[in-house]
């Protein structure tokens, strides 16, 4: 397990405008800095959504089911390159492309984040991290549905989907 406490993230106002920086620690440590992070999620051609399961070791939202990709966005980094990079690292995803679907701000006692979402349908090979992600797999509508509120899925995850693509 890698310590990430000392990383720099930007902080940013709700526009998404960089205003300052701040590590990762600073970030989630109930400062409530506002910094920005994209998702990504991964439909197949059959309307299942990929879901990756977070490691033990996590700092926020340990061995629940999130978002297919997600992950901060670096300082001096742009939220499409945040995207590709982390689609790389965290699935092995390099082939794809993204479809911007919104921009909120997700708020929990520990944390802001400017959450820049993206959907797209992918059928490739698919190569979960073994040092960021405790695996993933496929999951239908209907699972989805079922988890919803069951402590399986993560709070921003179950908020989000429903909002962008259960509303629907």
């Amino acid at each position: 397990m890698k310590d990430y406490s000392e990383e720099r993230f930007p902080v940013v106002d709700e526009e998404g405008q960089v205003i300052g920086f701040a590590t990762r620690g600073e970030c989630h440590n109930g400062s409530r800095l506002l910094h920005p992070v994209v998702h990504l999620h991964v439909f197949n051609s059959r309307g299942e959504v990929y879901l990756q399961k977070r490691p033990a070791w996590k700092d926020i939202q340990p061995d629940k089911w999130d978002t297919s990709v997600g992950g901060h966005i670096d300082y001096g980094e742009s939220p499409e390159q945040a995207l590709v990079r982390e689609a790389r690292e965290e699935l092995g995803i390099t082939a794809f492309t993204p479809e911007r679907v919104g921009l909120y701000v997700f708020e929990s006692r520990r944390e802001r984040e400017l959450v820049y979402i993206h959907r797209t349908t992918y059928d490739g090979p698919i190569t979960p991290s073994a040092e960021e992600l405790d695996g993933g797999r496929f999951w239908s509508i209907d699972e989805i549905r079922a988890a919803i509120g069951q402590n399986i899925l993560t709070p921003n995850f179950e908020s989000e989907f429903q909002k962008f693509f259960l509303a629907r």
